[in-house]
């Protein structure tokens, strides 16, 4: 779906926890803006980890993203400039704890976000918008996969790697069907990756052999940078640019440009 202004809505997505979604949000946002797009980061994620990674406290964060789903405010009152050029966001805040049990008694309570992009005004044009959605199959995440036009899902090479991922794939199949029939699959992202170890380098095949050419071919590995940046309020770029995990994110995003230069919907 185009928005004015706005370019393809990508949601970074798995309902499980500490696999590298907001990690990746943020790395992947701030790569597509060091190769000179503009990018849009939402933090839908009430834990905010993505908006203390920029550097914001979510616990003053006057204005955030679910004012903006509760109808209180417009995307553009929301949106902060972060100190990466070429990256805005808007961040979450404590109340997006509750926008759950809020959401559920509003009209049309599955599009709130997608008509916030639908009435974005803002002079600023941006290439992408990124979701960090939150690790939970909740009306948050529906909210943010009915607005999106892709869903990458992060995927940790563990021995419980596709636990789960089968619910999530038939709630993206689920969500086409009744609510975003554009929604397509932007890739599966491998996070966290060792292949020191066995059972990480047999995950990956798996996932490979499975997926086939779902799956990236980049990878983003263990790395004690990528680690660290988010307690300086700053992506991996800024802590250490040369570091493993900042350029794999940043092959990570040449890669995502590449595909989406020839653009071909995945099948869910």
């Amino acid at each position: 779906m185009k928005h004015q202004g706005l370019g393809p809505v990508l949601a970074i997505a798995n309902q499980k926890g500490g696999v590298g979604k907001t990690t990746t949000s943020v790395n992947l946002a701030a790569s597509l803006a060091a190769l000179e797009k503009k990018v849009l980061l939402l933090d839908l994620d009430p834990q905010g980890n993505a908006s203390s990674g920029l550097g914001i406290d979510k616990q003053e964060a006057n204005i955030s993203l679910y004012d903006v789903l509760v109808g209180d405010c417009s995307l553009v009152e929301a949106m902060r400039h972060t100190n990466f050029e070429g990256l805005s966001i808007v961040p979450a805040s404590m109340d997006l704890a509750g926008a759950e049990v809020e959401l559920v008694g509003m009209a049309q309570r599955e599009y709130r976000l997608s008509h916030a992009f639908s009435a974005y005004q803002g002079n600023e044009r941006f290439d992408y918008v990124i979701i960090d959605c939150p690790p939970a199959l909740n009306l948050l995440t529906v909210n943010a996969l009915t607005a999106a036009d892709r869903v990458m899902i992060t995927l940790q090479t563990e021995f419980y790697a596709l636990e789960g991922l089968t619910q999530l794939l038939e709630t993206i199949r689920r969500i086409r069907q009744a609510l975003n029939p554009n929604l397509d699959m932007d890739g599966i992202l491998l996070t966290m990756v060792d292949r020191r170890n066995k059972l990480a380098v047999q995950v990956e095949q798996e996932v490979r052999d499975y997926f086939g050419a779902q799956v990236y071919e980049t990878i983003i590995p263990r790395n004690v940078r990528l680690s660290e940046a988010p307690s300086f309020g700053i992506p991996a770029l800024q802590h250490d640019i040369r570091s493993k995990g900042a350029q794999a994110y940043l092959a990570l995003a040449r890669e995502m440009l590449l595909r989406h230069s020839a653009p071909q919907a995945m099948e869910v």
